[in-house]
Order: C-alpha cells, then structure tokens, then sequence
C-alpha cells in the first residue's frame, strides 16, 4: 500500500467524527495496495500513530474514554458508510467488502459493460477529487497524488462526467459550457450553438454586460424538449464544484443576472439551478446544500447518472 495520510485531527473533531473521511482513506488504501485489499483495522494503526491523544490502555484506546475518541466506533462509522456506498450503487461500487466485513477490495478490471467502466471511472475520479490537497490532506505527499497536468485531466474528466450525469438525470440533452471549453469555442458563440437547439428566447448580449465572459458562473446546460417546439421545458443550468469552498458557489442567486445580461427576448421558460459536486455528505449538509443550490448531484449520484448516460 502506498503511504496514505489519516488526517486524525479532522477525522475527529471534537464529539464530531467523519466517517465519510475515514471511509475515503479506506478505499484510497485499497486502491493503492498492491494486492488491492485493505482491512478496516488499518484505521486504528493509522490513528494511534497520528493522534496526540494519551491513551491509559489498549481497551481505552479501542473503546475510548471521557477525554479520547473511541476508534472502535471510527472503525464501525467507516464500515457503514462503505456499506451503504456499495448498497446505493450495487455493481457500480468499484470496492467490495467481505463476507465478515473486515476487509475492503478495489474491483480493479472486473468490468462487465459500458455502464459499470464509466460509472466506476465516474466514481473513482470523485474519489480522487475529494482528496486533493485543497479539499482533504489524504493523498498529499504521497506517490498516488497528481501532478498538475494530471490535477487538471482529473477536473476536466468531471466536467465531462458532471455534464453526462446532469444529461441522464433529465433525461434529455446537455451541453458542457464550462471555461475552458472542450472545442475552445468563445462564450457568445458557444451559448448561441445551445440555444440553436433549445430554441427559447435568442441570445444577445445586454449593455452593461460583461465583455470578456468566460462562463459567467454556469458551467453545464441541459434541457428536455418536446416535440412540439413549444417552451415550458425542463432547462437546467449548473455548476461544478470540485473545491472545499463548494457551498459558496450556488448559481441559484445567480441565474436571474444571467438571463438578463445573455438574452433578447429572454426565454420564457424558468431555469432549474443544479449543482455537482464529487464529494459524500451527510444527510444534514446535504440537505441544506439543496436549500442553497438547488438539485445537487453528490458522488453516488454522478456516478448513477453517467453510467445511466451511456444508454
């Protein structure tokens, strides 16, 4: 196994533990090892060697105590979230657990179809983003980080995958708008090739406007005609997140400027604010990530929706 780091201080924060986190380590670690197995007691090596806690005995360390965190239920609270992972995504799951459920496996070429290779490339690129430096320490300093050019694939293969995901979970087309731009093409010409096919309102840009936009915040459209060329449809626009800071980049304040800056007429039909992210949360943080952003597609989301969009 490559030298992971377990980032115990913000595994455990107080009465607080992410499990989400120590779960990520897991799957890291079984990624990198050379048998592709990891037991989910590396995590109590990882966090006596990295904790500055001065445990009494070797039950308290397991157990915890009034002032030590307890890595018996850190051990317990990963292995959930594995398996809650694996029973959301079925044979997307690039992992898989053992019978005892002590031992966690990467499922590296045990690909059947089309829909499991991109829905677990989907997955394991999520993965990876998660744990770049700016997001969690994990990865930093080791062999499996990568290096700039690779840094900027990894997001550039999201934006594609994102775009995909979006696509599938509408049903319909989607158009991935985000700066720099696949085919390098300029923000007025790009946003008329959309709206070409969309057909609802015309794109002109309005004085006052930005003059050199590069994506003014909207980094996918998508959208679900009918066939009556009609307006009243489902149109999205979206955002990727791939930063710590994702909940500060909610478009849904946003979209009103937008209309109002790129279009004359502007269209008649309301777009529907979407934001991706290759990140896990909690419910709690989940739930008030819609509140702020609206749709939100999470890591086990994206990775459903962009094995789903190559059908």
């Amino acid at each position: 196994m490559i030298p992971l780091y377990f980032p115990i201080d913000e595994v455990i924060s107080g009465v607080t533990i992410n499990y989400d986190l120590a779960a990520d380590f897991l799957e890291l670690a079984a990624f990198s090892s050379t048998t592709s197995k990891v037991p989910m007691s590396v995590i109590a090596n990882e966090a006596s060697i990295g904790a500055s806690y001065d445990y009494s005995s070797v039950s308290s360390e397991m157990e915890g105590d009034d002032e030590n965190p307890n890595i018996e239920e850190l051990i317990l609270g990963a292995v959930r979230c594995l398996v809650q992972r694996r029973d959301t995504l079925g044979n997307l799951y690039p992992f898989s657990i053992s019978v005892a459920g002590d031992i966690l496996e990467y499922r590296s070429g045990r690909h059947t179809d089309d829909y499991q290779t991109i829905g677990r490339a989907a997955y394991m690129i999520s993965l990876l983003l998660s744990n770049l430096r700016a997001v969690s320490p994990v990865l930093d300093g080791t062999l499996l980080y990568p290096d700039t050019q690779q840094e900027q694939q990894l997001r550039r293969l999201f934006q594609y995958v994102a775009t995909a995901a979006v696509a599938a979970d509408i049903g319909g087309d989607a158009w991935s708008f985000g700066f720099p731009r696949p085919d390098g093409s300029g923000f007025i010409d790009k946003l008329t090739e959309i709206w070409t096919g969309i057909g609802d309102g015309t794109v002109q840009r309005q004085p006052g406007a930005p003059t050199r936009p590069k994506d003014d915040q909207v980094d996918v459209f998508a959208a679900r005609q009918h066939g009556d060329g009609l307006p009243g449809f489902p149109v999205v626009a979206a955002q990727v997140a791939t930063g710590r800071d994702y909940g500060a980049k909610s478009i849904k304040g946003h979209i009103d400027a937008f209309r109002k800056r790129w279009y004359s007429p502007e269209p008649v039909t309301d777009f529907v604010a979407y934001m991706v992210v290759p990140f896990v949360m909690d419910r709690d943080t989940f739930v008030d990530t819609v509140r702020l952003a609206g749709n939100l597609l999470h890591r086990t989301r994206v990775t459903v929706r962009a094995a789903e969009a190559a059908y």
